[in-house]
Parts: C-alpha cells; sequence; structure tokens
C-alpha cells in the first residue's frame, strides 16, 4: 500500500546528492528529527502530520553519506511529550569506541517529574523545546513551561520554535527563562528582506539583549521562498552568522516535518555550509566548537 493510501507523508529526499562541501572531522548535524518506526513507537493521537518511518538506520546512514560525525536528535512534534523514539535513536547512536554520537532535546509535559527529567538525562537529553507555531501545537502554556524550565538538569537549555510575528509578545516570556535558549532557524525571519530587513533587525535586537541566546542557522528551503540554491537565505544569514559565531549552530532539519510539497536536496543544504561560513575557523565554531559546548561539555572540559 502506498503513503498515499495510507494517509503517511514521505518528507525527505529519497536520494540526496553528495555535497560538494566536505565538513571538517567531527562535524555535527545539530538538528533532526526520527519518526518512529511506527510500530515500535506510535505518534500522537494529537499529532499533526501522520509521516512515513524514518528510523534511526536511516538518519545514521545520511549522516555518513553527508560526512558528520554526530548528530542532535530534536523530538519531532509528531511524537508529543512521548520521547521514547528520540531515546531509542540516541542509545542506538555509539560507535565502535563506545561514544554516544548523538543527543537530543525531549518535548515533555510540563508537570513532568524530577526523576522522569533526571532519566532523559541519563537518555542523552540536554534540553527541552517549546513550539509556538499554531499549525503544529494546540496549546503552549508559558506560566508551566517556565515552572519547568526552572526545574531543568545542569547544563540544560530551552529550545524554543516560534515566527518572527510574535518575537515581541514572546519576548517577556523568553526573557524569564533561567537558563540559556535556542532559537530554532532563526525565529524564521523573512530573509528576502535581506540582513538589514525589519525581522532579521528584531533577530539581532533580541541576540544582544542576553549573551546567552544561541540560535540555528538552518532551513533555507523553509525560509526562502526563492528555492534552491537558496541565495536570499546565504546573504541574509551570511552577517548574522559572522556578528554571533560563538552562539550559532548548523543542521539539516531531516526528515523535513511538512515539507513533503518541497523536499530538499539534504545534499545542497550541506553546500549551504560555506556561504554562510566562508571560512574554515567559522565552520569548526558552527559544526564543532558550538555544538559540543552545548551537548558534549564533558569531553571539553576532560
Amino acid at each position: 500500500m502506498s503513503a498515499k493510501e495510507t494517509g503517511r507523508i514521505v518528507s525527505w529526499h529519497g536520494n540526496p546528492s553528495k555535497p560538494l562541501y566536505t565538513p571538517p572531522p567531527g562535524a555535527i548535524d545539530a538538528h533532526c528529527h526520527v519518526f518512529g518506526p511506527m510500530a515500535d513507537f506510535p505518534f500522537s493521537a494529537k499529532a499533526k502530520y501522520l509521516p512515513q518511518d524514518a528510523g534511526p538506520d536511516m538518519l545514521f546512514a545520511l549522516r555518513d553519506h553527508l560526512g558528520f560525525a554526530r548528530n542532535v536528535i530534536v523530538q519531532a512534534s509528531c511524537h508529543g511529550t512521548d520521547n521514547a523514539a528520540t531515546l531509542d535513536a540516541i542509545a542506538k547512536s555509539n560507535g565502535p569506541d563506545g561514544i554516544q554520537r548523538a543527543r537530543g532535546v525531549a518535548v515533555v509535559d510540563p508537570a513532568i517529574s524530577d526523576a522522569e527529567l533526571a532519566a532523559l538525562h541519563d537518555g542523552g537529553i540536554r534540553g527541552i523545546r517549546f513550539n509556538f507555531l499554531k499549525r503544529l501545537v494546540d496549546d503552549a502554556p508559558k506560566d508551566k513551561f517556565l515552572e519547568v524550565a526552572q526545574r531543568l538538569p545542569a547544563g540544560w537549555h530551552v529550545v524554543i520554535y516560534f515566527e518572527a510575528d510574535i518575537l515581541d509578545e514572546l519576548r517577556p516570556f523568553m526573557d524569564a527563562i533561567p537558563v540559556p535558549l535556542v532559537i530554532d532557524h532563526m525565529g524564521r525571519p523573512d530573509v528576502t528582506q535581506g540582513p538589514d530587513g525589519a525581522e532579521m533587525k528584531a533577530f539581532r535586537a533580541f541576540l544582544d539583549s542576553r549573551d546567552d541566546i544561541w540560535f540555528k542557522a538552518t532551513c533555507p528551503d523553509r525560509l526562502d521562498p526563492n528555492d534552491d540554491p537558496w541565495n536570499s537565505f546565504a546573504d541574509a544569514v551570511a552577517p548574522l552568522v559572522a556578528d554571533y559565531q560563538d552562539r550559532v549552530l548548523w543542521g539539516t532539519d531531516w526528515p523535513h516535518p511538512n515539507m513533503q510539497d518541497a523536499i530538499p536536496d539534504d545534499g545542497h543544504l550541506v553546500d549551504m555550509i560555506p556561504r554562510i561560513a566562508p571560512t574554515a575557523d567559522l565552520q569548526r565554531k558552527l559544526l564543532i566548537d558550538n555544538p559540543m559546548r552545548l551537548y558534549w561539555p564533558e569531553e571539553i572540559s576532560a
């Protein structure tokens, strides 16, 4: 039975190209997901989309194909607050040396217990995600989010996903979060406005308000309506990466949730890296130094 017949969607490229750009050894894809497999990890009854399986075997095969060494797996909204699929992928990431080659970001019920948070930490989770996209979530209770943010294990951070038009509305909430913030996809600014556009300026002002706000320079396929090779994204984002080079991450966003009508070639996404981080030093910060500080700090201090 086809995906169309089952109602399940495919949002990833079936045969991504080999990138022209070669990431440095140890490079990290710091924003990706897994879907299921559904037989083992059912999707949430509240899921807004029903994807085909895209499990850890597929993710790690893509990692190797693209030239990366590690992944940060972000809980996909289709799995709700059941992080079992993400934890399973992290557990299967170990290399021959026994090193955990994936870490994760969870989505949790704000009423989660401290013991449950500790168990997530033991499973490789290093942050939680708050999603404010109304097309993906029905309820985003800021007061309850703040309460759980105050109980996170040491060294964790909060990832926030929102669209540019609600940045001002969210500022008091985000200002009150007592741990570092990581903003998905730069808060989805209009990149066609260029590096000096109103939405990019507003995002810069937000970054300037705290020195512990990080961001992901990700998803040209989502943010640039001009299609591959996403020139507007490159032009708008390169100056941001240069100016905040110690607080920026990069990732594929594989398997590209909800992008089934405009599926990107992952090889081409990787080829965006030298366009937004043109020097070897910037590339090392983007792909190794910065994600290691957030997700594998024990290896830096060892």
